[in-house]
């Protein structure tokens, strides 16, 4: 009878620890071909609470559930609860995070801009402030972090990348940018100008809270050493690191944890100035 009793409350205790909200809402926009699902986590808190937020870009190949069911699973919502954020996990749709030279349907930064950030704001108790608002992501959702907070630092003023392509010109053939931006031989400036690797000028001026890494074994590390070494040579402050690991979720699922304390910091500091 004991034992069934210390099950029972211990059961309690975890339910009570773990009591975050997640949500799968449906966002319109006519600036893709179809309505975007999202999964978003809320924290426990008080009803009047807000919340920063963290928005989780997916990788090439999945979707708006790869963090909760593939990436990360069980692990998400309790962070959500230590930390006080409320995590947003889009669908990237293989699209790099751009808005596709000559596809309308394919607006994915200006969805982004004009439809997502909008309505996450509206329906969750968010901190409305791009100083309370972060976007991070793996692999090709990496790369749109960084993309999209180079260009709108009025939105994303904290930025992470976990194994991302930083420099797009480095792979020409892979992972369908060809079908978005055309043959590279045939479009070099449009490739360089959708790359990372040519808005460090911008992410200078920004002023960025910048983290990002890559598994020592990822086929990426070399394009995140040369972004790392840019970064030093202008002079762009950032928090880098290189684990052992490859491209893989079991790296991921380890870093968003370094990703979140990051952030995490980030916003406590802000609170104290």
């Amino acid at each position: 009878m004991k034992r069934l009793f210390f099950l029972f409350c211990a059961c309690v205790c975890v339910l009570c620890a773990s009591a975050f909200k997640t949500d799968t809402v449906t966002v319109a926009t006519t600036h893709l071909d179809t309505p975007m699902k999202v999964i978003v986590i809320t924290p426990d808190g008080a009803a009047d609470a807000r919340f920063p937020s963290v928005y989780m870009l997916n990788g090439h190949g999945g979707d708006y559930r790869q963090w909760t069911c593939q990436t990360a699973p069980g692990i998400l919502g309790p962070l959500a609860d230590a930390y006080g954020m409320i995590l947003v996990m889009p669908d990237g749709r293989d699209s790099w995070y751009w808005d596709a030279p000559n596809n309308p349907g394919m607006q994915m930064e200006t969805f982004f801009v004009e439809d997502l950030v909008p309505f996450i704001d509206k329906k969750f108790p968010t901190i409305a402030k791009a100083a309370k608002r972060a976007i991070t992501g793996l692999s090709m959702g990496g790369h749109g972090a960084l993309y999209l907070a180079a260009r709108h630092p009025n939105i994303f003023h904290s930025v992470g990348s976990m194994s991302g392509n930083a420099d797009i010109c480095s792979f020409t053939d892979r992972w369908n940018v060809p079908q978005i931006l055309g043959d590279y031989k045939d479009n070099t400036a449009v490739w360089q100008s959708h790359s990372v690797m040519s808005l460090l000028p911008k992410m200078k001026t920004a002023k960025l809270n910048i983290i990002f890494d890559c598994g020592a074994d990822d086929f990426f590390a070399r394009v995140n050493e040369k972004l790392h070494m840019q970064m030093k040579r202008l002079g762009i402050a950032h928090e880098y690191t290189t684990r052992p690991g490859r491209h893989s979720h079991k790296y991921w699922a380890n870093s968003i944890k370094h990703h979140l304390l990051f952030f995490d910091a980030v916003f406590k500091d802000i609170d104290t100035k």
